[in-house]
């Protein structure tokens, strides 16, 4: 049987085979070096195409090897011209630049010496209610679960606590204030007060603010607050709650 035999050489896992026909439709076979033995030998084997109709097509190899492409017409009648090459390979997806290499996030921000110690969180969250069960739970526990010491109302209110002193306590003694901007958010008294308290620090150069976009456009963010659409944020429709909790804990303690 007359065939023609394109040697790849050695592929990686995932390469992706060019094959273009002109003339007639024809059988195109990806196959290992084991494989096109057998074949080139007129014994049973595996591979991967078929018969083609259209042209080009792309074949993809299934695992790391010495691969070839032969291309025939067995069963079939006519004649064919073809042509085999490797495409590139596609680029990484593009991801947003991590917090840790953001100089602006990367600071230590100054507190009194007479302070105590164990009454200074890395992060204070401030969010509306209506955020907890889809992201702000989770995220405080998972940044807990990263060693952070994490001020977040359940973790820290108890009945009978003034809840403006003990706001006042966590943002004064946090040394990143998280901000989950939300369509809630915007419209709550308390969360206005929270983040007056984080911005007031940030500007002093106390605290380092860290915004997260929850169902929220970037239009939106403007109109509430300029200042806050203009810094580094995280979105949670393009990031899940691991990669934000991760990324923040990999700043934080590299600071």
């Amino acid at each position: 049987m007359n065939y023609q035999v394109y040697d790849l050489h050695q592929c990686s896992r995932g390469e992706r085979i060019k094959v273009t026909l002109q003339g007639n439709q024809a059988n195109v076979r990806l196959m290992d070096s084991s494989n096109y033995s057998c074949y080139r030998n007129g014994r049973k084997h595996k591979y991967y195409g078929g018969r083609v109709t259209k042209s080009p097509i792309i074949l993809t190899v299934p695992s790391s090897g010495h691969w070839y492409v032969t291309i025939d017409l067995q069963g079939l009648g006519g004649s064919v011209r073809s042509s085999v090459i490797k495409l590139p390979a596609p680029l990484p997806i593009y991801r947003e630049p991590a917090l840790s290499s953001v100089p602006s996030l990367v600071r230590n921000p100054v507190f009194s010496e007479e302070e105590d110690a164990d009454k200074v969180y890395d992060v204070f969250i401030s969010h509306a209610s209506e955020d907890k069960d889809d992201l702000v739970r989770p995220l405080a526990h998972a940044l807990m679960g990263y060693g952070l010491k994490v001020w977040y109302d359940e973790f820290e209110l108890k009945i009978g606590d003034s809840l403006r002193r003990k706001i006042d306590f966590g943002l004064a003694h946090s040394r990143f204030g998280i901000v989950v901007l939300s369509k809630s958010f915007i419209k709550k008294g308390w969360t206005n007060y929270e983040l007056d308290g984080i911005i007031s620090k940030a500007n002093t150069g106390e605290q380092v603010v860290l915004p997260i976009w929850h169902g929220i456009t970037k239009q939106e963010v403007i109109e509430y607050s300029p200042s806050l659409a203009d810094k580094v944020a995280r979105n949670t429709a393009s990031y899940t709650v691991n990669e934000i909790a991760e990324e923040i804990a990999e700043l934080i303690k590299g600071v």
